[in-house]
């Protein structure tokens, strides 16, 4: 996935409006902007309404007749299972409408279902499976005709009003005494004298009564979506209960893949420190015993000994501090994500082309920081041992969805061959485990032949201006 086809670009949110006002004057237009996708959802509202009552009606009352029987045991689930297929629609179609998405019940509860006598019997001690039948055939039917109608009626107001000075003209006028402008007038303008032409007067009324349908549609078409939104979160979403176990479940999984990925960082560390300065270490220790003994033997050898011993620590001090980097590297303590990430960028034996859109006011915690610099480093020194590329790019932005909060999206692009995949037990793979500790996602787009994007994106709550060191 290039940078291109971001889940979503900080620049979006820049666009908003810096005064109040000017929100205030669009909003009226973005109300109408949803009056497609509203009016197709409450014109299909009756007649699926009308066939979800039918159908499970049929098959429920049916069941309920026969369950002496036994096999009217199998057709109340199928009402049940009907009422559930009919709810869920409702959530789709409310989705397609602009609501928010509602979250579904849990069918699957400690997996009670499994086995065919417990999917048989699951649905009579399950409340959801109630409440949707309740739904079905009770509380949509009835909802749904009022709305329906209100629909009907607003839609037939404004296009009848609006163009009834069109095609007045053609329908036979026929001997009448009531005229309904006449009516009007006369209860706001007691005892008047006016004298217009019954058809120009009537005509005109029609308009403006057809202005003012067409003015209210979006808010008449938002409000009754919003009725059906709040039915079905009452009675078709999940219970709050359902989503604190599901949140603790996530969470539970979180921190699991958390302390996976913190334990192989750590087996990582052991393992580089053995296998690199603590091997240096021992070979200093012995240059350092054979100083000792050649100093009175040969003098000048010790000499040139020394130099290789002191060119040794040299290079041991050099490895211990690139491994510090994957951890806590003080540039980054110092002098902040940015310039962090450029250093990084600059020891790359790759050139790399750095994008950092970082605003002065992105107060990120410092866990962030460190876990974005640590996942850049990983993946430009993946990058440079895999990738066979011969540049790199590495972009970091920050986004504010609204909806999901603040996010810190990091990519990482080359040039080299592709295929690369998060394997089990290798390097992204441990970053995966790593982002979903963090509640992230980690992106990868590497087709064979290349090019690769990796991203990764992390959620992060903005430190308030007290909090910032």
């Amino acid at each position: 996935m290039s940078t291109e086809t971001m889940p979503a670009d900080p620049a979006a949110t820049s666009e908003v409006a810096t005064t109040d006002a000017a929100p205030r004057r669009r909003s009226y237009w973005r109300l109408w902007a949803g009056v497609p996708r509203e009016l197709g959802f409450l014109i299909l509202t009756m007649p699926i309404a009308i066939l979800g009552l039918v159908v499970v009606s049929t098959l429920f009352f049916t069941g309920i007749g026969t369950i002496a029987l036994v096999f009217g045991i199998f057709v109340v689930v199928a009402a049940l299972g009907t009422a559930r297929g009919f709810g869920v629609l409702e959530l789709v179609r409310l989705h397609w409408a602009g609501r928010p998405p509602i979250a579904q019940p849990v069918w699957n509860r400690d997996g009670r279902e499994s086995g065919f006598w417990r999917s048989l019997f699951a649905p009579f001690v399950d409340g959801h499976y109630w409440l949707y039948l309740l739904h079905t055939l009770i509380i949509n039917p009835i909802v749904s005709i009022v709305t329906w109608s209100l629909t009907i009626t607003w839609v037939a107001g404004a296009v009848s009003g609006t163009t009834s000075w069109m095609w007045r003209g053609f329908i036979p006028e026929y001997d009448r005494d009531f005229w309904l402008h006449d009516v009007v007038l006369d209860s706001l303008f007691p005892n008047n004298t006016f004298a217009i032409e019954p058809s120009i007067g009537e005509t005109v009324f029609e308009f403006l009564l057809g202005l003012i349908f067409l003015a209210t549609l979006p808010f008449v078409f938002r409000g009754l979506t919003a009725l059906h939104d709040v039915i079905a979160r009452g009675l078709l979403g999940a219970w709050r209960s359902e989503m604190l176990e599901a949140e603790v479940t996530r969470l539970s999984a979180s921190r699991g893949a958390a302390v996976q990925a913190e334990d192989a960082s750590l087996r990582r560390l052991e393992r580089d420190i053995h296998d690199g300065p603590q091997q240096r270490l021992v070979r200093l220790q012995m240059d350092l015993a054979s100083i000792e003994r050649a100093l009175e033997r040969d003098p000048e050898a010790a000499r040139d000994m020394l130099g290789e011993a002191r060119e040794q620590a040299r290079e041991t001090l050099d490895e211990l501090r690139a491994l510090s980097r994957g951890f806590a590297p003080p540039i980054l303590q110092d002098r902040g994500l940015a310039v962090a990430l450029e250093s990084l960028a600059a020891r790359s034996l790759i050139p790399v082309t750095v994008e950092i859109e970082l605003p002065t006011d992105a107060a990120l915690p410092a866990s962030i920081e460190r876990n974005v610099y640590f996942v850049a480093a990983e993946l430009l020194t993946n990058a440079v041992k895999h990738a066979e590329a011969s540049g790199l790019r590495l972009r970091v932005s920050t986004r504010d969805t609204g909806a999901t909060g603040r996010w810190i999206d990091l990519w990482v692009t080359d040039n080299g061959r592709g295929g690369a995949s998060a394997v089990p037990g290798h390097g992204l793979a441990g970053l995966g485990e790593r982002m979903r500790g963090l509640d992230g996602v980690l992106v990868v787009d590497s087709p064979v032949g290349g090019p690769t994007s990796i991203g990764a994106h992390i959620p992060y709550v903005a430190l308030a201006a007290s909090d910032r060191p």
